[in-house]
């Protein structure tokens, strides 16, 4: 089914055009009747008539449209076509007329519980921004199309969850929290495959809550702490280990004081406490010499 535009006039127009057929089948009528001096004429009344029942035809053909909505028409069961102009117009009489709102909608789905890519349990919810594009593939391809929306953005929504674990732990494999940008353009693509039967085309999707479902949120919670703290103490360690070498070099290049290996090791270890320590040093002061 492909829209096509269907029959539609001007509403004013039509409106002079149905008060002059109703005038003339009023003359007709009466002069058909013989009224006064004027004889009887069967010609005149039927065609009087038959002019009156068409103008009440046609006066059924008057639809008023509010702006960014069409009207699709139909003839006992035939797709006339789509009138998109707004105001008051005319289009086929005896014809049925379903508006059809063409203005951008948002939907918000639930929020789904769905396992990841690698097990774990989210909670993972979208809102997408759509509108009708095509009335005929809206109205005739599915049953209810606002419902069709409805369910396939939330099947997209699951197989999307499915796809990406939540946080990725190996290099170069993308994740659900950490890209974002990548995710929703491939729920937008495949809403809009999906979505292209009913005439719809999505505008923007964008996921609106995304976390670990409550029974495991605490452990991963913890597990993300663990991991900071790493990743933090092996920042730590790394400035650390280039201080003491910086300081080892500087001393041994402007021959302040010749240290052995022994004694290297023991300023090392030192350095990499104080520096690498949670809590502040205490200074301690050597008043003898490097060897007592």
């Amino acid at each position: 089914m492909r829209e096509r535009n269907a029959v539609a006039i001007p509403g004013l127009v039509m409106v002079v055009v149905v008060v002059a057929m109703l005038g003339l089948a009023t003359l007709l009528l009466i002069t058909g009747l013989g009224v006064g001096d004027d004889p009887v004429s069967p010609g005149r009344f039927f065609a009087g008539t038959v002019i009156a029942v068409a103008a009440g035809l046609a006066a059924s053909g008057f639809v008023v449209i509010q702006p960014n909505q069409s009207a699709v028409v139909t003839f006992l069961g035939s797709y006339l076509g789509t009138v998109h102009t707004s105001g008051f117009a005319w289009t086929w009489p005896l014809t049925l007329r379903r508006i059809v709102s063409l203005r951008v909608q948002n939907f918000d789905s639930q929020i789904l519980k769905v396992n990841d890519a690698v097990g774990n349990p989210v909670e993972v919810a979208a809102v997408i921004v759509w509108r009708v594009v095509d009335t005929a593939k809206a109205v005739f391809d599915v049953e209810n199309y606002e419902e069709f929306v409805k369910i396939q953005t939330e099947t997209a929504v699951r197989h999307m969850a499915s796809l990406y674990p939540y946080d990725s732990y190996e290099e170069g494999v993308p994740s659900l929290r950490a890209n974002a940008d990548a995710v929703t353009d491939s729920l937008h693509q495949e809403l809009q495959d999906h979505l292209r039967t009913a005439g719809v085309e999505v505008l923007r999707t964008q996921l609106r809550r995304l976390a670990y479902a409550p029974e495991i949120a605490g452990d991963m919670l913890r597990r993300q702490q663990a991991e900071a703290v790493v990743a933090a103490r092996s920042r730590i360690v790394e400035g650390a280990v280039g201080m003491v070498d910086m300081a080892l070099e500087m001393l041994s290049r402007k021959n302040i004081v010749q240290l052995d290996e022994e004694k290297k090791a023991a300023m090392v270890s030192n350095l990499l406490v104080v520096l690498c320590g949670e809590s502040r040093a205490q200074p301690i002061v050597n008043t003898g010499t490097l060897y007592q």
